[in-house]
């Protein structure tokens, strides 16, 4: 059950490892400007999934600046991933994404771009400002795909049916993009089985995937059903126990960028056992080290 971890992938690529600033380049999403919805994911937050991302009001170089205070302490080097996280970041005046996004790839102390999105939301411009950017360096983009399962799907708000992500891909891919995609363990009416078949097809076209434990958030439709009891949140034993399993399924090609995630303290609901990162750390390396060894 060897897997590649992100350290391992940028030691191995680029002979160090590069963390990241987590940025906001002030963009919304279709799903809460009436586009496809007004609402958003039912488990997204009032940032757009950017709860530790800096302030969009304030100007990129100042964002980057502090972001790089936050990882100062653990870094290395001098040089990051400049991370524009919240909300859709290709969704917005195209002049305005191209003067944000080449501002921050041509500087220095910028190793990589890597850009959260939507695999509905790359038309054609968005895809000619992606080529012009990945010439001039490493380009990654982040597909907030979820699960492979329409009632799925449909239960989040997702906003697209499932082959939009497939069609994405293929289009990142042919850039020369490192394409890395978001799942979610743990969202309500999914068994173990439907979770591991969603890592196991995207494990099939991805370069990277990020494997997030569902957070239950204030504010979120979402808590708005777990307080309702329509579902019940995992243990770090069953989520150690589910992530085993869809490792096992990944290529080993495919670039783990992350094992669980965190939520913002202030507003997380459940799982509380998350608010201890160290001892769930400890926890899922040491079930996964146990699994591999019962399993070869």
């Amino acid at each position: 059950m060897k897997y590649t971890s992100l350290s391992q992938y940028l030691k191995k690529e680029y002979g160090e490892k590069y963390y990241k600033l987590s940025l906001s380049c002030a963009t919304t999403c279709p799903n809460r400007d009436g586009i496809c919805g007004d609402k958003g994911c039912i488990f997204c937050s009032s940032k757009g999934s950017g709860d530790f991302a800096q302030s969009a009001l304030l100007p990129i170089s100042s964002q980057i600046e502090k972001a790089k205070s936050v990882v100062s302490n653990k870094s290395l080097s001098d040089r990051y991933i400049a991370y524009f996280q919240a909300f859709t970041s290709t969704y917005g005046d195209i002049n305005y994404l191209r003067s944000v996004f080449l501002e921050t790839i041509k500087r220095d102390d910028i190793a990589i771009l890597s850009i959260a999105t939507r695999p509905d939301c790359l038309s054609n411009e968005v895809i000619t400002l992606l080529k012009e950017l990945v010439d001039i360096k490493p380009v990654w983009v982040e597909l907030g795909l979820q699960s492979i399962h329409e009632s799925t799907a449909h239960y989040i708000r997702r906003g697209y049916d499932t082959p939009v992500y497939f069609e994405a891909v293929e289009k990142l891919k042919v850039l020369g993009i490192h394409v890395i995609t978001h799942v979610i363990i743990g969202l309500p009416n999914e068994t173990k089985e439907m979770i591991v078949e969603t890592v196991k097809e995207v494990g099939k076209v991805t370069d990277g995937i990020k494997l997030q434990l569902l957070h239950v958030l204030k504010g979120t439709d979402l808590a708005v059903d777990y307080e309702n009891r329509k579902f019940e949140v995992l243990s770090l034993e069953e989520y150690a126990d589910i992530l085993c399993e869809c490792i096992c399924v990944l290529p080993e090609n495919v670039v783990v960028h992350r094992l669980t995630g965190d939520g913002d303290k202030n507003t997380l609901i459940a799982p509380l056992w998350t608010k201890d990162k160290k001892r769930v750390l400890n926890y899922i390396n040491h079930r996964i080290a146990t699994f591999e060894k019962n399993n070869t």
